[in-house]
């Protein structure tokens, strides 16, 4: 993943992403979580009992980025449901040791503090109705329910100033770019 994409999860104490080679650069998206995406009135009460990986959006949609637990199970749960024929509605490689989306590890950028400023944003997008069906196996998210007819939401991270080799990235959990 490092050679191709220039970043690497580094398992210390725990996930971290690192950029290993190259520099990004000022307002370019390069990482996105893998989750699955609830709608503010869906049940999330389980899934949410100590999980670090939840993110709130601006309009109260939840994102569940956690790779363990009762959260993966329902991952893999919604992208089985939601095959059509041999085509896949979302990624679920990361939740493997083949990852076929090394640009999904969003969900291990750690929070900033007073001696680490952020250097990622997060961003949010609605995946347009047009979107290739044949490509959706690649997007990071899936829908919790199946029965609505709105645009999938996406999460991205974007550089808030050019990032060196070496540097770990960090963001402010609390500030979003709408």
């Amino acid at each position: 993943m490092a050679r191709v994409f220039s970043f690497a999860v580094h398992w210390h104490w725990g996930p971290c992403v690192w950029a290993r080679n190259g520099n990004f650069l000022k307002r370019k998206e390069f990482v996105r979580p893998e989750s699955t995406v609830y709608q503010k009135y869906e049940p999330i009460f389980f899934q949410s009992i100590g999980n670090p990986f939840i993110f709130r959006c601006l309009d109260g949609v939840l994102i569940d980025g956690n790779d363990k637990g009762i959260s993966k199970v329902v991952y893999r749960s919604c992208n089985g449901r939601d095959r059509l024929g041999p085509l896949k509605m979302s990624d679920s490689t990361w939740l493997t040791s083949e990852i076929h989306n090394p640009l999904a590890v969003g969900q291990y950028v750690n929070n900033c503090s007073n001696d680490r400023a952020a250097n990622v944003c997060y961003q949010e997008f609605d995946v347009p109705a047009v979107f290739p069906i044949e490509l959706k196996q690649y997007l990071p998210n899936i829908d919790y329910s199946n029965d609505k007819q709105s645009p999938l939401r996406c999460v991205v991270l974007v550089a808030l100033r050019d990032i060196k080799q070496g540097e770990e990235l960090f963001s402010n959990y609390y500030t979003i770019v709408s």
